[in-house]
C-alpha cells in the first residue's frame, strides 16, 4: 500500500462532508506536515540558526504536494519503510536549499502528533457548526409544534400527555450538552510542540549548545506559529494518548444521542405519527410497495452505535502505551480518528437532512389520544362531579365498572374506546354533561409543554446559539440532501 493510502478511508468516499472529508485527506495531512517544518525553521532561524532566506522561501512555495511529489514519496516510503523520512526526502527535492535543514532536530511525532492535534481541533470546529445547524432546525421544528398534544410514553406504554414540541426539546436539551462538550475538549487542545525523541529536548538544546532558555522560547515560538495557545508541558515521544481518548469521548456521547433521537423517530414512525423525508420515486422494499422505511434514523442508529465503539478502542490504545512509547498505537490511530470524526460527521448530517423534512400527522396523533383519553379523563370527571355534590366513592366505582367494559371492547373485541359514550348514557352523570366535551379537550392535559417550550428555547438554545461561530454556521447549513 502506497503511502498516501494509508489515512484513507471508506466513509469519506460518499457521505461524509467535503470539509471533514478533505480535512483527513493525504493531501491536507502532508500539506500540515510540510506546514510544520516551514514552522520549525522559522523558529529555529529566529533563535539565531544558520537558516537561509531562500531555504524557507523554498518550503514555503512548495507546501502543497503534486500529484508527482505523492509519487516520489510513495517510492521512497517503499524503499525507506518509514512515511516520515519518505517525505522529508520528497519536500527536499523541491526544496533544495532547505534539504540539510528540514526537520532538524525533530523526531517523526513532532509532525505526526502535531498534526494530528490540528486535525482534531479543526474537527471539533467542523462538528460544532454542523450541531449549532442541527439545534436550530429542530428548535424551529419545537416551535412549531409547541402545543400540538400527543401522547406521551413511559415503558412505551401510553401515559400522560405531552406535545410534539416538549418531546423536540428532549432531544435538542442533549444536543446542547454535546454542543458544551465539544466545545470544551476543543479548546482544552494544546500542542505537542517540539519535545525530541523521549520528550527531553536533549535534540534542540545540542542545537542551542545548552541554552535552555532558547530551546523553551523555541517550543513557545512553534506552538503559536501553529496556533495554538500552549503546549503541553511535558510529553514523551508522543503527546499522551489519553488526549485521543478524552476527544474521543463527546464524539460517543454525540453518539448516545443521535441513536437516541433516531429511535424515537423510528417509533414514531411505526405509530404513523411523524416520519422522516421520503423522495416520491423511494424504494421502502423491494418486496412490499407500500413500506416507508425509516431508512435515514436507521443509518443514524447503525452508524452511532460505531461511534460510541470507537472511544472504547481509544481508551485501551491509551492504556497499553509503554514507558515513552510504543508503535502499536499508529495504525490503529490512523483507522479510528479519521473513522471517528467522519462517522459523527455523517450522523449529523443526515439528522439535519431529517429535522429538515420531518413530516407530522395531527389526526393520527389525535386519534390516538382519543384511544387513550377517556380513561386519562376520568380522574377529571370524578372531581367535576364531586364539585356538583356527588360522592367520590359513588363516582369512582361508576367510573370504575364503566371503565371495565370499556376496556373489554378495546381488548376483546378490537374495537374503539367507547367509555365517554358509556358516561354520557348513564343518567349519573347528568350534572356535568355541560362541562364533558372541556373535560376531555387534549389541550388541558398537556400542562405547562408549552410553555416549557418557549421557556426553554428563549433562555438555553437562543444563548448557545448566539455567539457568531454557530450564528455563521445556522446561516450557512443550508438544507442538506442526501442519498437515501
Amino acid at each position: 500500500m502506497e503511502a498516501f493510502e494509508t489515512y484513507q478511508t471508506p466513509l469519506s468516499s460518499r457521505y461524509a462532508s467535503k470539509e471533514m472529508s478533505y480535512l483527513f485527506s493525504p493531501a491536507k495531512r502532508f500539506y500540515t506536515w510540510r506546514k510544520l517544518w516551514l514552522n520549525l525553521a522559522r523558529a529555529e532561524k529566529q533563535l539565531g540558526l544558520p537558516i537561509s532566506d531562500e531555504a524557507l522561501k523554498q518550503m514555503e512555495d512548495n507546501l502543497h504536494l503534486t500529484p508527482e511529489q505523492f509519487e516520489i514519496a510513495a517510492v521512497e516510503e517503499k524503499k525507506r519503510r518509514h512515511d516520515v523520512m519518505a517525505h522529508v526526502h520528497t519536500f527536499g527535492t523541491v526544496a533544495p536549499a532547505a534539504a540539510g535543514i528540514i526537520h532538524l532536530g525533530a523526531t517523526s511525532c513532532y509532525v505526526t502528533d502535531n498534526a494530528d492535534l490540528i486535525f482534531l481541533r479543526e474537527g471539533l470546529t467542523f462538528l460544532i457548526r454542523s450541531l449549532s445547524a442541527l439545534i436550530s432546525r429542530l428548535s424551529a421544528f419545537a416551535a412549531q409544534y409547541r402545543d400540538l398534544p400527543t401522547l406521551g410514553f413511559t415503558h412505551f406504554q401510553p401515559a400522560q400527555l405531552t406535545t410534539v414540541g416538549k418531546r423536540a426539546t428532549l432531544w435538542i436539551q442533549e444536543l446542547l450538552w454535546d454542543l458544551r462538550n465539544l466545545k470544551r475538549v476543543r479548546d482544552d487542545l494544546g500542542f505537542r510542540g517540539v519535545k525530541g525523541t523521549t520528550g527531553t529536548q536533549a535534540s534542540f538544546l545540542a542545537l542551542f549548545d545548552g541554552d535552555h532558555d532558547k530551546v523553551e522560547e523555541l517550543d513557545s515560538l512553534v506552538t503559536k506559529l501553529s496556533g495554538f495557545e500552549y503546549a503541553y508541558p511535558v510529553t514523551s515521544q508522543t503527546y499522551s494518548r489519553k488526549i485521543d481518548a478524552d476527544v474521543l469521548a463527546p464524539l460517543a456521547s454525540l453518539g448516545a444521542t443521535a441513536h437516541k433521537i433516531a429511535t424515537d423517530i423510528r417509533l414514531l414512525a411505526n405509530l404513523k405519527e411523524i416520519e422522516e423525508p421520503f423522495e416520491s420515486t423511494q424504494i421502502g422494499s423491494s418486496a412490499m410497495a407500500y413500506k416507508r422505511n425509516p431508512m435515514r434514523s436507521e443509518r443514524v442508529c447503525s452508524l452511532s452505535r460505531h461511534l460510541m465503539v470507537l472511544h472504547q478502542n481509544a481508551l485501551m490504545t491509551s492504556s497499553v502505551q509503554w514507558f515513552e512509547r510504543t508503535l502499536d498505537d499508529s495504525a490503529n490511530r490512523r483507522i479510528t480518528l479519521p473513522e471517528a470524526f467522519l462517522t459523527a460527521d455523517i450522523v449529523l448530517s443526515t439528522l439535519q437532512n431529517i429535522s429538515e423534512g420531518l413530516v407530522v400527522y395531527p389526526k393520527v396523533i389525535a386519534r390516538r389520544i382519543a384511544q387513550e383519553l377517556p380513561f386519562m379523563a376520568t380522574e377529571n370527571v370524578i372531581m367535576a362531579i364531586v364539585k356538583k355534590g356527588g360522592d367520590r366513592q359513588e363516582a369512582h366505582e361508576k367510573i370504575r365498572v364503566l371503565s371495565h367494559e370499556a376496556a373489554h371492547q378495546v381488548k376483546q373485541l378490537g374495537l374503539e374506546n367507547d367509555l365517554i359514550d358509556r358516561i354520557r348514557k348513564d343518567a349519573y352523570f347528568d350534572p356535568i354533561m355541560a362541562e364533558l366535551d372541556s373535560l376531555l379537550d387534549p389541550a388541558s392535559f398537556i400542562g405547562r409543554a408549552p410553555e416549557q417550550v418557549d421557556a426553554f428555547l428563549k433562555g438555553w438554545v437562543v444563548p448557545a446559539l448566539a455567539d457568531k461561530e454557530s450564528a455563521d454556521a445556522i446561516r450557512g447549513g443550508g438544507k442538506v440532501e442526501l442519498a437515501v
